[in-house]
């Protein structure tokens, strides 16, 4: 078995485990299980995205998906119930069709798509070129894919950092920090609430 055939057996494997993770989201009420195969589903993405040769992506993928969003969502998950309320009949084949219509039009694209590996592909031809040949002048980095994240798309990572601290400062907004102390047993109620009532 070649190195080739070993990365596509890596990338059936981590797809079948996305899809298992998937699947039990989905069929679980209990909102900690929920979060925690969250973090699970982008971590196994995050490997799949090193084994695509994705580095950056996958680097994000982790930090923010699996990272910082599960935090944030463990501190959301205090406002609400530990169970989810069952949906009904009509949301699941709302959402199904949702679904399958994007996976259509996702099968579709596919023939659009260079070739895996594909070193005259656009994305190897032109800019990612560019950046392999400028980086050791310009930014003196030897990791071009920090060299792209924190000075060529400096910009772009500096809004995904404003964005990920506006989610956390509404989180403790709603969590309701320096408000009175909380009573744990009844989410959403500060002390001066319990002593007004």
């Amino acid at each position: 078995m070649t190195g080739a055939d070993l990365t596509q057996f890596l990338d059936y494997t981590l797809i079948a485990m996305l899809l298992a993770v998937a699947f039990a989201i989905v069929r679980l009420r209990n909102l900690f299980a929920v979060v925690m195969l969250t973090g699970v589903y982008s971590l196994l993405s995050a490997a799949w995205f090193v084994s695509l040769d994705a580095v950056d992506v996958a680097f994000t993928e982790a930090a923010v998906g699996a990272g910082i969003s599960t935090v944030l969502m463990l501190g959301a998950m205090l406002l609400t119930a530990r169970e989810c309320e069952p949906a009904g009949a009509g949301r699941h084949w709302l959402a199904l069709a949702v679904v399958s219509v994007a996976g259509i039009a996702l099968l579709f694209a596919i023939p659009d798509l260079p070739v895996y590996g594909d070193p005259n592909s656009p994305a190897n031809a032109y800019v990612g070129a560019a950046y392999l040949e400028r980086t050791p002048n310009e930014i003196s980095v030897p990791n071009v894919v920090t060299a792209v994240l924190a000075s060529y798309r400096g910009y772009d990572t500096f809004g995904e950092v404003v964005v990920i601290f506006t989610a956390a400062l509404g989180v403790i907004l709603l969590l309701g920090f320096g408000n009175g102390r909380r009573d744990r047993t009844k989410p959403g109620k500060t002390g001066q609430e319990e002593d007004q009532a």
